[in-house]
C-alpha cells in the first residue's frame, strides 16, 4: 500500500505519541489516516486485533466509504506518523487511484474472510449446530442487507432491541 503515499504528498502531517488516539470506535470524523511511519493498533472493543506497521497503511477508510461511525479504535502502539485528510469522501472522488488501491484492499479483507469462514465451515462440518451460522456468513457478505444493522454480540446486546 506504500503507493497511497504518493497521493498525500503534501497533506497534513500529525505525530502521534505512543499511547494516543487515532481513531475512537463510534467516533466520526469523515477523516481518512495513512501511516507514514511507526506502530498502530486496531482495538475492537477491548481487545486487539491488529498490528499496523506498514507505511501506506490506511485507517478510517469503512467509516467513510460506509458513512458510519469508526468500527474500531486506533492506537499508537510507537510514536508514529500519519497523514490526516479531513475530508475524505472529497479526496475519494478526487483521486480515484486511491479509491482503486482502497478498493483493492477491502477485496483482499473480504478474500480472506471468505477463506477463513469456508475452512471454519469445513473443519465443524457435521459438529452439531452451534457454528451453523458460519455458513450464513459468506451469503449475507455476498448479498447484504439493504437495511442498516448494528451487530450486537453475547456481552453487549443488539442495540436495535
Amino acid at each position: 500500500m506504500r503507493e497511497i503515499l504518493e497521493y498525500c504528498i503534501g497533506g497534513i502531517r500529525q505525530n502521534v505519541a505512543a499511547g494516543s488516539l487515532v481513531v475512537q470506535e463510534g467516533g466520526r470524523t469523515g477523516h481518512l489516516y495513512v501511516l507514514i511511519e511507526g506502530r498502530l493498533e486496531v482495538i475492537k472493543g477491548d481487545t486487539v486485533v491488529a498490528a499496523i506497521a506498514e507505511p501506506g497503511a490506511v485507517l478510517g477508510e469503512m467509516s467513510v466509504l460506509l458513512d458510519q461511525a469508526h468500527t474500531a479504535t486506533v492506537r499508537a502502539a510507537a510514536d508514529s506518523v500519519v497523514y490526516e485528510i479531513n475530508d475524505a469522501a472529497s479526496f475519494l472522488c478526487q483521486q480515484p487511484g486511491v479509491a482503486l488501491l482502497i478498493a483493492r484492499l477491502l477485496a483482499q479483507r473480504l478474500n480472506a474472510a471468505n477463506t477463513y469462514l469456508a475452512d471454519i465451515k469445513r473443519q465443524y462440518a457435521g459438529h452439531g449446530t452451534h457454528l451453523a451460522m458460519v455458513g450464513d456468513l459468506p451469503q449475507s457478505m455476498i448479498n447484504p442487507s439493504p437495511t442498516q444493522v448494528s451487530p450486537g454480540s453475547d456481552r453487549r446486546s443488539d442495540p436495535r432491541m
